[in-house]
C-alpha cells in the first residue's frame, strides 16, 4: 500500500517526507543504483542503522528530506534533502538529491526537485538554495540548470567522497529568480 501524505503534487510526481517506513524501498534502489551512484557519492551503507541515523538527523531544524513518488503507484522515484538549513537574514539551505537507474531520464527529477524548489521558497520561507556538484556529473549539472539555476563559482577540494577530496562547481537558485522566471 502507497504511502500517501504528500507535501506537494505535480502531473506525474508528487513530494513528502522520508518516513522510517521508506527503509526498505531506499535500500533496494540504492542497491539497484550503485554503479551509477557510486562514481557521485561512493560507497555507501544501506543499513537500518545508517538510515536510523538519518532520519535522526531530520529531526533537526537544519535538515529536511523527501522522496519523490509517482503519483499513481506511490512508487520512490528520487530523493530531496535540504541541508544546513540557515534562517534568520541568510534563510538558505543546501540541495543534495538523488535519481535512481530505473526511473532515470523521464523528467521525474526535474519536476520533483521542482516540487521541493516551491516548498523551499514557499511554506520554509527560505530566500536561497545552492547545489554544489562535481564537474564531471553533466546530469546532475543539466538538471539544476534546467532548473534555473545559475553557476557562482567552482570549490577546489570541496568535499570528502570515497578516500579523495573532490572538486565541486557551485550553483544557487533564489525566491527572486523563480518569481522572476514565473511570472515571464
Amino acid at each position: 500500500m502507497a504511502i500517501t501524505g504528500y507535501s506537494l503534487e505535480g502531473p506525474r510526481v508528487a513530494v513528502r517526507h522520508v518516513v522510517r517506513r521508506d527503509f526498505d524501498e531506499l535500500a533496494a534502489l540504492a542497491r539497484e543504483s550503485a554503479g551509477m551512484l557510486g562514481r557521485w557519492l561512493g560507497a555507501r551503507e544501506h543499513t537500518v542503522e545508517e538510515f536510523e541515523g538519518y532520519l535522526e538527523r531530520l529531526e533537526q531544524p537544519t535538515h529536511e528530506g523527501f522522496v519523490i513518488c509517482l503519483r499513481g503507484t506511490g512508487a520512490i522515484v528520487g530523493g530531496v534533502n535540504i541541508n544546513n538549513i540557515v534562517r534568520g537574514a541568510l534563510r538558505s539551505g543546501t540541495l543534495g538529491y538523488t535519481a535512481y537507474a530505473s526511473t532515470t531520464g523521464r523528467g521525474y527529477m526535474t519536476e520533483g526537485l521542482g516540487l521541493v524548489i516551491r516548498l523551499a521558497f514557499g511554506r520554509m520561507e527560505l530566500h536561497r538554495l545552492e547545489a554544489n556538484i562535481q564537474p564531471d556529473n553533466t546530469a546532475s549539472l543539466r538538471l539544476v540548470e534546467r532548473l534555473g539555476f545559475r553557476r557562482e563559482g567552482y570549490s577546489p577540494a570541496f568535499q570528502f567522497i570515497d578516500g579523495e577530496w573532490r572538486d565541486h562547481e557551485r550553483w544557487a537558485i533564489t525566491a527572486d529568480d523563480v518569481s522572476r522566471r514565473d511570472r515571464r
